[in-house]
């Protein structure tokens, strides 16, 4: 995508749309016992043994990761690290909970007005689905206002985020807003849409980072 798409017209004003509040929806009396996707909060850096402790326990499970690159001595080593840290999705029904709650390092479901908040499957699926892809994503800073684009195609498509550019590539940051956690992915400028059609936006890209 060139600066000068004309899907994204200089000359509109910044979009400052907050999406901070997050979708709350809630199983009701006679769904306690389907699976929903839930956020498991954990220990700092008990994310793996926490996943590893619920595969004991047969519950269902996804942990995101990406690879990161660090110095260590004199080489350098690669490792895999969670993509939301400090988060383990589990997939359960709501009276099961008990159970994801006793693994170690394990510490309480995400929750509002002392509600566990239920996860969209289409997000967790899309996470999957970049996942198994092997999309290229990193875990980036919680935002809520920007250029807001739709995600038309690739392993992401139907997500909606925030267009930034780094290093000269098009880019999305796709939030999850009941955990208040974002990452930032590579994607085809092909497969990028404004989120409001009848809009032109244009993102004025700035110093790159």
């Amino acid at each position: 995508m060139s600066d000068t798409d004309p899907r994204f017209s200089e000359d509109r004003p910044n979009q400052t749309d907050d999406v901070s509040r997050p979708l709350l929806t809630w199983p009701g009396p006679g769904d306690r016992t389907a699976g929903h996707w839930f956020a498991l909060y954990t220990r700092a850096n008990h994310e793996a043994r926490v996943a590893e402790n619920l595969g004991f326990r047969s519950v269902e499970y996804f942990l995101p990761l990406f690879q990161s690159v660090r110095l260590w001595k004199d080489r350098r080593v690669k490792l895999q690290l969670p993509l939301f840290p400090g988060y383990v999705f589990v997939r359960i029904a709501v009276r099961d909970r008990l159970r994801v709650l006793q693994a170690p390092g394990a510490v309480r479901l995400v929750s509002f007005d002392g509600l566990p908040a239920v996860l969209p499957d289409e997000q967790i699926d899309a996470l999957k689905r970049a996942s198994a892809g092997g999309l290229t994503a990193r875990p980036h800073p919680y935002v809520t206002v920007g250029r807001h684009v739709r995600i038309r195609g690739g392993p992401l498509q139907g997500q909606e985020g925030i267009l930034v550019r780094r290093k000269g590539a098009m880019r999305v940051v796709v939030s999850l807003a009941q955990i208040s956690c974002s990452m930032i992915a590579d994607v085809e400028a092909a497969d990028i849409e404004p989120l409001h059609s009848k809009e032109l936006l244009k993102y004025s890209p700035g110093p790159s980072n």
